[in-house]
């Protein structure tokens, strides 16, 4: 009967304890992210839960593709520069990482979805990245991938 209760509050205090570390170790992007976590899930916004697990991640691969070509968009990289980078070895090999950070990203999704129960632990990995090693919180996607390298079959 308290069991639901105590997992709300458990959770509540994971989140605030986290938001209070990301502060200290002045990383905005995962202290907003929390406090926005905690504005909903302490308002009736609650009920948008379902969404944000289920979307979330598109959404924010939608956000981030949007930065990421941002330069393209408004002109300060311009498309002479994307030609040539077909001509230097080291944007050739950038485009292979990327090629294969992406397939990863894409592998790691689909583990995260097969397997829940791993992204918890991807969850403190990224966190303790972002948070002591001023990592950005980019890496369950690619983790959950590289994870998926090591459980090969599953």
């Amino acid at each position: 009967m308290l069991e639901p209760v105590m997992t709300a509050y458990a959770s509540l205090i994971i989140l605030v304890l986290l938001a209070v570390l990301s502060f200290f170790v002045h990383n905005t992007a995962v202290t907003i992210s929390i406090l926005v976590l905690l504005a909903i899930k302490l308002t009736p916004l609650a009920q948008f839960f379902p969404v944000v697990e289920k979307q979330g991640i598109t959404l924010g691969i939608i956000i981030l593709t949007i930065a990421v070509m941002a330069p393209l968009a408004s002109g300060t990289l311009p498309p002479s520069t994307l030609v040539k980078s077909f001509l230097d070895w080291k944007s050739l090999l950038a485009i292979v990482v990327g090629i294969f950070v992406s397939w990863l990203g894409g592998r790691g999704v689909s583990l995260m979805g097969a397997q829940p129960t791993i992204v918890g632990g991807l969850l403190i990995g990224t966190i303790i990245g972002v948070s002591l090693f001023r990592g950005v919180p980019v890496g369950p996607l690619i983790a959950a991938g590289i994870v998926s390298l090591f459980l090969v079959g599953k």
